[in-house]
Order: structure tokens, then sequence, then C-alpha cells
């Protein structure tokens, strides 16, 4: 059934976005082409017979002694089998090598300390070293033979990603429509050419000012809805980015309405001229119209365009100028139905014949490059090396990423990854009790507002700066206002606070409970509720971001902690003697023992992230524990001091939050020989982070793909 007619008893605007049933049929014509390029499913992994040979071992003389000692009790059968594991089922190394997640969680599990539990024998360090060793051993033996790759689906660009890639497509001076997800707002400080920030600065907040909405932008343009974060992850997972047929109406109405707002014009969009402006009328329209589709058509779907798909695009624009258009309105029209089309609108690749991962074709490599740091289509300057074949060159690869990172749009990054990696929008939700905090709340606005800025600063300096990411745990410096500066004193706030654009210095960090993003008051407020800390809250999001470890979900049926508002003898108790009591509950013990040194090391920090030694009822605040099982603390200090200690161990974390953000999918466990490739180079220079976002780059998961023919036609 012809498209216009299957839409025929829809409202007016839909039909007013198909006119030209023609070059709306061509644009699903494509999709139905390009589908052919895409697969749905995910490789299976390869396990080299030689392998199994070689480490037949390895599971019987240093594995299996360990698993019957410490393990089986809980893993094995006639057991609980916590978490679905069952070790005794393990009789060699092909058991071991065919279940790569197994062994991943495996390594985590043992490195991390939190297995064997605190119930069973401790493991010598000597002894623990050697499973770590071994079971990376096979676990980097089984992938790395094949390079058998996961396969990234194919997925929409979110909202975020949309926005920015029609501002670039048509070179606006104005936002397409309000994003208020994009949570810093910056005036002008924002210049990574300099590889330098300035220590003055002004900033605002975006979704808690109102005044902070309102930035130019197309009037009469309605945004789809705000694209939602994969838990643990980003807005960007291919997995999460459908587009159902109320979200594709969305797209064909939103198209048009960029073109027919009275916002976009020749003041507004610095490609009026080149693609709106009649041509001289001793110009043919049709050549010249056939001429600026195919350089913007090139530029909307990332790679250039056939001779066909550019004649049904020209015919149809010298269509609606023979009945009567004119030139503006009809290349409108073109430009609109190319805003709606699949190859604009997804990410995608093409599949190819065989099982194996293949190399990205040059203008796949663009797109990943461009969507990675700019969060946008790429450039031409991008496009014209991607066309000559040379971006594949590690040379020539890294002079773009070099002159990426030194372009005002990686301030996209900026607004995107660390937010979303920090999971700051749970801020917005962070209500303190009023009564106890009423110094959080000052006229229309919240402490905050200003709170979400400082962790954002700090990573942006870090960028632009090209500084290590162990700052992130301990600097020695940060971003303050007025209001931060009282804040972290003594809780209190400045008689006048601005409203919008806020003064923000850098100061100096000689304390060292604070410094890096661990304890801002950011964090510390959006990990408790409105009367009391949380640390299992703080301890879940210091291993989901910190150690890229998210805990599994609360199980059902797990009681609340007793409130001790509510009276009683939980009044008299320190939040860690309440804890004693929850966790001998057996269906709480295993999270416990894993997140209650985390959150606790924290404990010092109140509600709104201000400093205390002792609880309201005068109990002294006890923030000691044992950290991977070999490092014990007493305080906020020796805490992060052991995290460096580990700072590999970070610095494979944060280059997996990378990866992740960078692909569009989940980190697995063929990623993990690449994170360690990474992890490794970056190293010597002490972590820098444009180094590791250049190894990111560099990648095989980065630079290949796994899309075989077989699951494409599976799909279909």
């Amino acid at each position: 059934m012809p498209l216009r007619q299957g839409l025929a008893d829809k409202p007016g605007w839909i039909r007013r976005a198909l006119d030209g049933a023609v070059m709306m049929q061509v644009v699903f014509r494509q999709f139905a082409g390009a589908a052919r390029w895409i697969c749905l499913g995910a490789a299976a992994t390869f396990v080299a017979p030689s392998l199994v040979a070689a480490k037949g071992d390895v599971l019987q003389s240093v594995l299996q002694p360990v698993f019957r000692q410490s393990c089986v009790k809980c893993h094995g059968e006639g057991g609980n089998l916590f978490g679905n594991v069952n070790l005794s089922r393990l009789h060699s190394a092909a058991d071991l090598t065919e279940d790569p997640e197994l062994l991943r969680n495996l390594v985590e599990a043992l490195d991390s300390g939190i297995m064997p539990p605190e119930s069973e024998p401790r493991l010598a360090a000597e002894q623990r070293q050697r499973l770590v060793t071994e079971l990376r051993k096979l676990l980097h033996g089984t992938l790395e033979p094949q390079a058998a790759l996961p396969h990234t689906p194919i997925r929409r660009m979110n909202r975020f990603q949309y926005n920015n890639a029609v501002q670039d497509l048509l070179d606006l001076r104005i936002d397409v429509f309000p994003l208020p997800e994009r949570m810093l707002r910056s005036y002008g400080h924002f210049r990574p050419e300099s590889g330098r920030m300035p220590h003055e600065l002004k900033v605002g907040s975006r979704p808690l000012g109102k005044s902070q909405l309102i930035d130019k932008r197309l009037a009469g343009v309605t945004p789809f809805p705000q694209d939602l974060r994969a838990e643990h992850g980003f807005d960007n997972r291919g997995d999460h980015l459908t587009l159902s047929p109320l979200l594709m109406e969305s797209f064909l109405n939103l198209g048009r309405s960029i073109l027919d707002s009275a916002d976009f014009n020749r003041l507004t969009s610095g490609a009026w001229e080149r693609l709106f402006a009649p041509p001289p009328e001793s110009a043919a329209d049709g050549a010249q119209a056939k001429a600026t589709l195919h350089d913007f058509l090139t530029r909307a779907f990332r790679r250039p365009v056939d001779d066909a798909l550019l004649e049904r695009y020209a015919r149809h624009v010298t269509a609606r100028m023979e009945s009567g258009e004119s030139y503006a309105d009809s290349m409108k029209a073109a430009v609109s139905a190319a805003l709606a089309s699949p190859r604009f609108l997804y990410l995608y690749e093409r599949a190819g014949s065989g099982e194996a991962a293949r190399q990205l074709d040059d203008f796949e490599l663009a797109s990943r490059l461009s969507f990675f740091l700019w969060g946008s289509i790429p450039d031409q300057a991008l496009l014209d090396v991607a066309a000559r074949g040379s971006l594949s060159d590690p040379a020539v690869l890294r002079a773009q990423v070099e002159r990426m990172l030194q372009d005002a749009r990686l301030k996209r990054f900026c607004d995107s990854f660390p937010t979303q990696w920090l999971q700051l929008e749970r801020i917005v939700a962070s209500v303190p009790d009023r009564e106890r905090h009423p110094d959080f709340y000052f006229a229309k606005f919240r402490a905050s507002m200003h709170m979400m800025l400082e962790p954002l600063l700090l990573f942006e300096t870090i960028l632009v700066e090209n500084r290590s990411i162990l700052e992130l745990v301990d600097s020695d410096f940060s971003y303050r206002s007025e209001l931060l500066e009282s804040w972290y004193r003594d809780g209190s706030r400045p008689e006048k606070v601005p409203p919008s654009a806020v003064p923000f210095r850098r100061v100096p960090i000689t304390d060292r409970r604070q410094g890096g993003v661990i304890t801002t008051a950011a964090v510390m407020t959006m990990t408790s509720n409105p009367l009391r800390t949380q640390p299992i809250t703080r301890g879940a999001w210091l291993a989901g971001v910190i150690f890229n470890d998210p805990p599994d979900p609360t199980p059902a049926g797990v009681p609340p902690l007793p409130d001790e508002a509510a009276g009683g003898r939980a009044a008299n108790l320190t939040l860690r003697e309440i804890f004693e009591q929850h966790r001998s509950n057996p269906d709480c013990s295993a999270c416990h023992a894993k997140l209650d040194p985390l959150g606790f090391a924290l404990e010092n920090y109140g509600p709104t992230g201000v400093w205390r030694d002792t609880y309201d009822n005068g109990r002294e605040v006890d923030s000691a524990g044992l950290l991977f099982g070999r490092y014990e603390f007493d305080n906020i200090v020796e805490f992060k001091d052991a995290i460096l200690a580990e700072k590999d161990r970070f610095a494979r974390a944060f280059a997996a939050h990378l990866m992740a953000f960078a692909l569009g999918r989940a980190v697995e466990a063929s990623d993990q020989p690449a994170l360690d490739r990474i992890v490794r180079e970056t190293a010597p220079e002490g972590f820098r982070i444009q180094d590791m976002i250049r190894q990111i780059v560099l990648s095989e998961p980065f630079q290949r793909k796994h899309a075989p023919a077989k699951l494409e036609r599976a799909a279909l």
C-alpha cells in the first residue's frame, strides 16, 4: 500500500510532512535497501582447540582446590547457586573457556576481594593473585584468536544527537529545541584549543533554573521525549533506541517544523544561501538543485549518495517547482524529507560476508568517531579524509582525533558523558528535609544548582588540560561558587546567591577530605534521603561509577532499615549498628559485604555533603573498612589512598565506561583484552584522559564491527 494512502486518515500536519508521495516512498525504499546491511545478533565465541589442550590442567591443579574449599558451598550443586553460578559443573578448561562471561565474572569477583565472602576462609594474597592471573590467561586466550566482538545494533539518534546533527547540517546559530538534560550552561569559558580552563568563569544550571532554559531556539519546534539512560549505561545504547510508529510520526512532523519555523532564516542558518537561495536566472534550476542536494545528502547520510537516490530527490524538487512552488520551498521539502530519512536518523554499519569481525570502512569510522566526541555527524573535513580512504591509517586517525579534541564541539562530549557517568540527573530529585537543612533552599532555587556544576567543571578541566583521570578520585583543586565555599565550610550559604549566571573560581584543595568527584556535595546529596545518609546507595554508586562493577538489583522482600527518627532503640544506634542487624538476614549479607565498606567510607559526609564527626544522637561516626579484601582504612583519606593504590583498576573501569559510551553498547567479555591494552598504553603518562580517548579510538572494538550476513538474513 502506498505510504500516503496508508496515512490518508491522519491529521493534516502528517499529510503536509508527506507532501510529495514519491519522495517519502523513496525514503522508505532506501531504508529497505539499508536494512540489508543490518544484523541484530551477537557473535558466538570461538575457542581454539589448542587453547583447551594447553590449559587442560589449570582447572584441576589451580582452580578446583580453591573452588572446593571456598566457593561450592554457595556456588555448587546442592547449594543456593547464588548468582546462578554453578562451579561444581566445571570439569575441564573447556567448560570455562566456553563461557567468557563467567570467566570475566570470576576474575572480577576474586580481584575485587568480594569473593570468597567473609564467612569463608580468606585467600592468601599470593594465592588470590595466582587465581586471577590464570583466569585472565584463559579469558584472553579464549577471545583473541577470533576477535569475535559483540554486534552494535542499529539505533536511531537520541534527542541530544539529533539536535546537534541538525544544527551542524543546517549550520544553525541557535538550538533546534530546548535540552534540559544539558546540565551545565556555559557563558563562553570552554576553549579546548587553548589547553587551559580560566581561573574565573560564569556558568548556569539548566535543569533547576527556569531562566537557564531561555536559550535562542527555533520557535514552533517541539522536541520528542527525552531518551532514558540505560541502567548502568548511557542514553545512546543501541538496544534502547528504538523507533515506534508514534515516534516516527514525531520525526516526520519535526523535520518539517524545523524548516517551517519563523526563526529559520538567513540570520539563523549559515547554510541558507547554499541550500535555499535561488540560482541565477541563467542557471538551470534542476541542475543547481541536483548539485546542491549531492553535497547536502552526502553530509546528512555520512557517505556519498548514489546516483539513483540523488536523482529521486532532484526529481522531487523539480516536480514541485514545475507545480508553481518557489525554489526555496521546493528545496525545504527535500531537506525535511532527508531529516526524516532512516539514513539520517539511524546509526548502523553495513553487513559483510563470513562470521569474523571486520574493519569498519572509513565512512563508518568517521561516523563512529564524530558521534563519540561531538555527539553529531562528521564535519566536511572528516568526510573528506574518509573519501580519500585514509582515515583508517593510524597516523591520519590520530591527527583527526587531535583536531576534534581542540574543537569547540567537544563541549557536547562534556554535556553528555560526565553527567551520565556520574549519574548527576539524580540530584534533580534531591530534597533534603527543610527543617534540618533550611539553607539548602533559597528563593525558588536549591543549593544543588551549584553542587552539580562542581564535578562537571572538574571534568571539563581534566579534559581540556589533558590531566590524569586519577584527579577524578583525588584532586588538589576544584571550582567553587561563593555558596559552595560557604557550604563546605559549615553548611551555610551567603546572604545573596545569583540565580542564573553564577561566578565560579578555581580554588586549591589542601584538605584531602575534599577534592575529586567522589566527595563532592553533589554526590553526597543525591545518594541520601531527606533525613539521613544511605550507605548502601553510596556504596552502589561507588561500585557502579568508580569501579564499573554495579550490584545486582535489590531482591524482593528485603525489609527496610528501622527509622531512627521514629524513636525506640534505633534512635540511639549508629547507622553502622543498625546495618549490622539488617545484614544478619542471609538474603542481605552478600550485597552488604560488597557495598558496606564503600558506603561507610563516606559516612562522615552528612545528607548534604557537610562534614560531621558525630551523628545527631552524639554517637561517633565510624568510616573504617576494608577495600578489595586487602586495604584497611580508617578514614576517607586512607580510602582514597586505597583506590589510588589500585589505580589500574580505576583506569580500567573508567576506560570501560568510555568504551560503552563510544560504541553505544554494553562492554562484554570480548572487550577485555582491548581494555587491558588501553590501561597498559596509558599508564606510563599517568592515565591522561586525552591519551585514554585516543586509545579507545585506536582499539579493536572501536575500529572493527561484527555484522555477519547470516544474522542479517535471520533478522529480515
